[in-house]
């Protein structure tokens, strides 16, 4: 069932020439929502977002390239074809890292990736392709994956490219724990697992080039993040270092968090035994809090509902990458894939957005969805006996 799903997925995500929607892009619409006022964009994207029908074609909002998703298909082709060593696979991979190679946001200190449509919240407003860690990471990641298959030097490159973006344009935010990398270079705030990620970019940074000229910065960010866990397991999604207070938000952020610790001590040359005791205990916290039985994942705790396919993806890349602590872990992810292809896979290969135990809103997203579970799913795959 695996393979054939992965198959039916690819087919999909090819037919579509790798474009596609995103649910937070409707200001990519022709109609200005400036014109409603402050809230106008912030509530746009709220609404579209939340709304089971597709009706961006009728606002103007095509079918597109998401840098991140591109990062998140680099990475999964590149699994791919080093697990069945067709031919097909690192050339799809390799027109993917042409297109990030030519369409990274410049004017930066280094590589940098953002998302490719505007954002807006109630304090701020980002203008499409504004990089932030997040984005860039998840490109790095890819990248360094096609580094390890290729060893073309002009990949090299454009990753220690990128650790200069991080450390000369991303604020960093001393703390008595440690630091924290901010989200972008305009925010100041204490996101765990985005500084979590700037750190992965400056620890492959230093492992492409055999060097160690960030290990006290990733040691530093790692340090804050491990501060900021709960002694039941989990962590809340950030921290405000004005009003020391944090923002309690659990969903698939504890499975980024997680399985960027462990990247992050399987690049350090000496790996660290208290991220080994931090992440065995948020894996109990996230496996036994926020999933069933049945491999069907809670949204935001205490919430139940909707499933959102971002946290199945997530559930599978995190317990699979992570079946090191627990060797029932792999059977789990097993079983959340096995879950999510029953329930939220398309006859047509695609995976829904969301499903309620009325409905499943079955837009086709092309980040949020398709790209993280190409990725999950091959994980799963390579790893399978």
């Amino acid at each position: 069932m695996l393979e054939e799903s992965i198959n039916k997925l690819v087919d999909y995500i090819e037919s579509k020439d790798l474009k596609g929607y995103d649910p937070y892009d409707v200001l990519n619409s022709f109609f200005n929502f400036k014109l409603l006022g402050k809230w106008g964009p912030v509530l746009a994207i709220q609404f579209l977002k939340r709304n089971p029908i597709n009706i961006r074609p009728l606002l103007g909002i095509k079918r597109d390239y998401n840098p991140k998703g591109m990062g998140l298909f680099l990475k999964a082709y590149c699994l791919l074809y080093k697990k069945t060593g067709e031919k097909k696979y690192i050339e799809k991979a390799a027109w993917i890292f042409g297109w990030l190679k030519d369409n990274y946001s410049k004017g930066y200190s280094g590589h940098a990736w953002g998302y490719n449509f505007d954002w807006a919240s109630p304090g701020s407003y980002l203008k499409k392709y504004t990089p932030s860690v997040v984005v860039t990471s998840f490109v790095v990641d890819g990248l360094f994956e096609y580094y390890k298959v290729t060893q073309e030097q002009e990949v090299k490159e454009i990753i220690v490219s990128a650790a200069e973006y991080i450390k000369k344009d991303i604020p960093v935010i001393e703390l008595h724990e440690g630091i924290s990398f901010s989200y972008t270079h305009l925010s100041k705030g204490c996101c765990y697992n985005a500084s979590l990620l700037a750190a992965e970019i400056l620890a492959k940074s230093d492992f492409v080039q055999g060097k160690s000229e960030n290990l006290a910065l990733v040691n530093r960010s790692i340090d804050f993040v491990l501060s900021k866990q709960k002694e039941t397991g989990e962590w809340w999604y950030s921290f405000s270092p004005v009003n020391n207070s944090e923002r309690k938000q659990i969903d698939f952020h504890q499975g980024f968090i997680l399985v960027s610790l462990f990247n992050l001590n399987g690049l350090l040359q000496v790996p660290r035994k208290d991220v080994n005791r931090s992440i065995e205990k948020g894996l109990v916290f996230y496996r036994q809090y926020q999933f069933k039985v049945n491999g069907r994942s809670f949204w935001r705790l205490p919430q139940s509902w909707p499933v959102d396919i971002h946290n199945q993806s997530q559930g599978v890349i995190t317990f699979t990458r992570l079946k090191c602590f627990d060797k029932t872990h792999f059977e789990f992810a097993k079983q959340i894939a096995n879950w999510t292809i029953e329930n939220m896979q398309s006859k047509s290969g695609y995976f829904y957005y969301r499903k309620t135990p009325f409905f499943s809103n079955r837009i086709p997203y092309i980040r949020w969805s398709q790209a993280w579970m190409l990725l999950a799913l091959t994980e799963l795959y390579i790893n399978e006996e």
